[in-house]
């Protein structure tokens, strides 16, 4: 700092107050700070500063896997808001484990990050939530539909989206229908699809969907296809799953054994994600704006400083 204040003229404290972003300064003095730290190539250290300023510019991001590109698509879009204000991210995945929630919150809140945004199985009743909410720490949750209104979320309707789809299906002329699911236990989302996917098929004078969950970690889906398509009984003709990963390792499963999709079966899945257009068939899938999504969560948490 003591370089960088007699290069530019000015006191310690007056670039003290231009590299924490505390305090009022004229565009000229602004100037000749900005321009002593280029000269120079100084760069602030970020934890020191974080100890006098109680600010660590850090947002802590937690969900539940890192394998699935919608997660990937939603952190992507955190990233270009906390850039744009200056934070970085520390980013970890839970693996869809409960107990692993309220582990990965107490680290980040060690690391003493300014906020988090995160999606966690079940918002109602959450440990984690329950941490945050007795500290005080801003956040905002990411595709989780919690019916506590004090939990501020960005998502959107996944029992209207699950109802959709099976209206959708309906209406192609489909009375079969069964849905594959990570477990349910682990998504308040894939609960929310499974039950508009239900309520819909119901309403349009069906029987309710076979529903098969798998490992949301392994999502394998041969032993549910086995399962579903036994040679001694009519299989479905549509199958709606409640992630696009999961749709197309169905998708694998089905051509396996040698049942043709779209011919046999529709199979329809969930997010949106861009390698869903690069297969063949191309997938059917409800599109979430995954990195709109982010970018909102971002600038909600960001905003309450």
């Amino acid at each position: 700092l003591k370089d960088v204040s007699r290069l530019a003229g000015v006191p310690t404290a007056t670039v003290s107050r231009f590299i924490n972003d505390s305090g009022r300064l004229s565009d000229d003095t602004a100037q000749r700070v900005r321009a002593a730290i280029a000269t120079l190539g100084f760069r602030p250290n970020a934890i020191g500063r974080s100890l006098k300023t109680t600010r660590s510019k850090a947002l802590g991001i937690v969900i539940p896997s890192l394998s699935n590109p919608v997660f990937a698509e939603a952190v992507a879009g955190i990233s270009r808001e906390a850039r744009a204000q200056g934070y970085s991210l520390m980013v970890t995945a839970t693996d869809y484990c409960v107990d692993e929630e309220l582990q990965v919150v107490n680290t980040l809140l060690d690391h003493q990050v300014d906020g988090l945004i995160l999606t966690v199985s079940n918002p109602d009743s959450s440990a984690a939530l329950d941490v945050l909410d007795r500290e005080g720490v801003p956040y905002m949750l990411i595709y989780n539909q919690p019916t506590d209104q004090q939990r501020a979320t960005v998502t959107i309707d996944n029992v209207r989206a699950g109802w959709d789809v099976a209206c959708q299906l309906c209406d192609l002329g489909h009375q079969r229908f069964a849905m594959l699911t990570g477990a349910l236990q682990s998504s308040d989302r894939a609960e929310a699809r499974r039950l508009g996917f239900t309520a819909g098929v119901e309403a349009c004078g069906f029987a309710p969907p076979v529903v098969h969950e798998v490992d949301f970690s392994a999502l394998d889906a041969r032993e549910a296809i086995d399962t579903l398509f036994r040679p001694s009984t009519p299989g479905p003709t549509a199958l709606f799953c409640s992630n696009d990963v999961l749709a197309i390792a169905a998708i694998g499963a089905l051509r396996e054994r040698g049942i043709a999709v779209p011919d046999a079966v529709s199979v329809v899945g969930f997010d949106g994600i861009g390698v869903g257009a690069l297969i063949h068939p191309q997938l059917t899938t409800v599109v979430q704006p995954s990195g709109d999504m982010g970018t909102m969560a971002a600038r909600a948490v960001l905003g309450r400083y």
